[in-house]
């Protein structure tokens, strides 16, 4: 009879260790996904930045040569990224698909010049810089015009500030909230030991004592639920690769490791100091507090 009860407890306890690790890794997979954002913040701006087109007009006389040997030269200009050449055909095909087939028939002769989709690095993004480049374009003779939306740039960089600064207050609620919920699942777990402490004071054990096995298992659970989290991060970003296939370009290799790092430091470290602290605060119960809710 003993037996059973034996290994009815000790299913009992596998049972509540497993849904603790599981509990606590769905809550450091809050904290993966927030440190993702996070520790990629700055490379997502700039990958938004570096997709902005300046569209670079040619004369209408300018031939595709000396279009080419000017894509060339423009390469060199400081702050270009990348370059696109759109030939007139290519001009031609991108206006039928957005004014229909027949939009040429008012004209007598083509009106779409040959043109230079520019691609400028993320610092040239801003008013300022986009103005020194567009002059040091518009300083060649073949180039008829320099489009680009001033407007939506600066808008573009108020609005990451303002999503920045956002992002940063969210993480910061999102890791409060999952440093209470760890702490208070490892509590739960301690207290429900509170006999045991009891009984190892009363045959003269020390708090060290007492709070080293408690301790060690919270940090080997804290391990445990961190690398389960990590595998969850790992499958929640391999099924969203195929939808954000262009945005997981900024996600590398080193961004996912200091993550990693920092889910398995997070999971280690919030159940151990809490592990810690209860115990202590264990240890000090007389025996009436025991009886008592924690």
């Amino acid at each position: 009879m003993s037996e059973k009860k034996n290994t009815a407890m000790r299913r009992r306890l596998v049972s509540a260790w497993i849904s603790t690790v599981i509990s606590i890794s769905l809550v450091l997979l809050l904290v993966g996904v927030g440190s993702l954002l996070l520790v990629n913040a700055r490379a997502v701006s700039n990958y938004f930045k570096e997709n902005m087109q300046v569209s670079v007009l040619l004369r209408q006389s300018v031939e595709e040569a000396e279009a080419l040997a000017f894509e060339q030269q423009l390469a060199s200009i400081p702050g270009v990224r990348s370059t696109h050449f759109v030939s007139r055909e290519q001009g031609v095909e991108e206006m039928s698909r957005l004014l229909g087939q027949d939009f040429l028939d008012v004209f007598e002769t083509a009106p779409v010049p040959i043109s230079i989709d520019v691609n400028l690095t993320a610092d040239y993004v801003s008013a300022d810089s986009l103005e020194v480049v567009k002059e040091a374009i518009l300083a060649s003779p073949i180039v008829d015009e320099v489009v680009s939306e001033t407007s939506l740039i600066d808008t573009l960089n108020r609005n990451l500030d303002k999503v920045s600064l956002s992002l940063a207050v969210v993480i910061g609620l999102l890791l409060f909230i999952s440093v209470v919920l760890i702490a208070s699942m490892v509590r739960l777990t301690v207290f429900s030991k509170r006999f045991s402490v009891h009984t190892m004071q009363l045959v003269g054990a020390t708090r060290r004592f007492i709070r080293a096995p408690f301790v060690a298992r919270s940090a080997l659970q804290g391990l445990f639920a961190s690398l389960l989290a990590i595998l969850f991060l790992v499958g929640l970003l391999y099924l969203l690769r195929s939808e954000f296939a262009q945005m997981f370009q900024v996600f590398t290799l080193q961004s996912l490791l200091k993550v990693m790092g920092i889910m398995v430091a997070s999971g280690i470290v919030i159940c151990t100091v809490s592990t810690y602290f209860v115990v202590n605060r264990l240890v000090g119960f007389d025996r009436d507090r025991l009886y008592m809710s924690y």
